[in-house]
């Protein structure tokens, strides 16, 4: 997505939540907007969601069902170590290695 628009602002237990677009077909839900009701850090607390398994099933799942250019053997590389100590994952990572549409990095 290269240029975020907002088109609207929804408001939930005291914080605001953006949802971008830049067609007005395709929405996204901020995931920043929802992880600063959790923490000042809300980078650590969307990579510390990705790390579990079932994260990685559910966002691996949505892929695999809307995007054609999914890449499920990376996928599984994913999946194979999601919840494991060592596990990292963000959502560049997450994007760049399985050609992910439905977690997007918004520019300002």
């Amino acid at each position: 997505m290269p240029k975020k628009t907002i088109k609207e602002t929804i408001h939930a237990k005291g914080i605001d939540i953006g949802i971008y677009t830049s067609d007005f077909e395709n929405e996204y839900i901020s995931l920043t907007d929802i992880a600063k009701y959790k923490s000042d850090e809300p980078n650590d607390v969307i990579k510390n969601w990705m790390r579990s398994r079932d994260t990685i099933e559910f966002l691996g799942l949505w892929e695999s069902l809307h995007n054609p250019e999914f890449k499920p053997v990376e996928f599984d590389g994913f999946r194979k170590q999601a919840g494991l100590n060592a596990f990292t994952m963000s959502p560049t990572k997450w994007i760049n290695g399985v050609g992910a549409i439905g977690i997007v990095r918004l520019r300002s």
